[in-house]
């Protein structure tokens, strides 16, 4: 899924990770697998698979995201399977959070589960959990 040797490294030797947006004006459809860090401000229906991802105030996911960190500030219905998660103020989310480490700003919007998960279950993660 995305590559935990990331966490090991010191600030200064983290090159920064190469950037893919959705714009506004853009809706995709599909299984969205990238090497580095997606800003989505259109919509997204489908799973995303990144090191990270930054959902805009504008945006919206619907669908599984599968990060190593993900931050929240439009709407999502789906699945987050993610080490660290910030939730922004403007964050309207309908679904399951999975994360080892949250931040959650005044003002969002969550309908849902926020289940915290430790480190190895990130580290062991090949296929997602079937929706129950």
């Amino acid at each position: 899924m995305f590559a935990l040797s990331r966490v090991a490294k010191k600030p200064a030797e983290i090159e920064p990770l190469p950037l893919s947006q959705v714009g506004r004006a853009l809706k995709v459809t599909g299984l969205l697998e990238i090497e580095g860090e997606l800003h989505v401000h259109g919509t997204v229906s489908g799973r995303i698979n990144a090191e990270r991802v930054v959902l805009g105030t504008g945006g919206c996911i619907e669908g599984d995201v599968v990060a190593r960190d993900v931050c929240i500030g439009g709407r999502l219905t789906g699945r987050v399977f993610a080490l660290h998660v910030t939730v922004e103020s403007t964050a309207d989310i309908n679904g399951r959070v999975f994360h080892n480490t949250i931040t959650v700003d005044k003002g969002a919007r969550i309908d849902g589960r926020m289940p915290w998960r430790p480190l190895n279950y990130f580290e062991t993660l090949e296929r997602l959990p079937e929706i129950r």
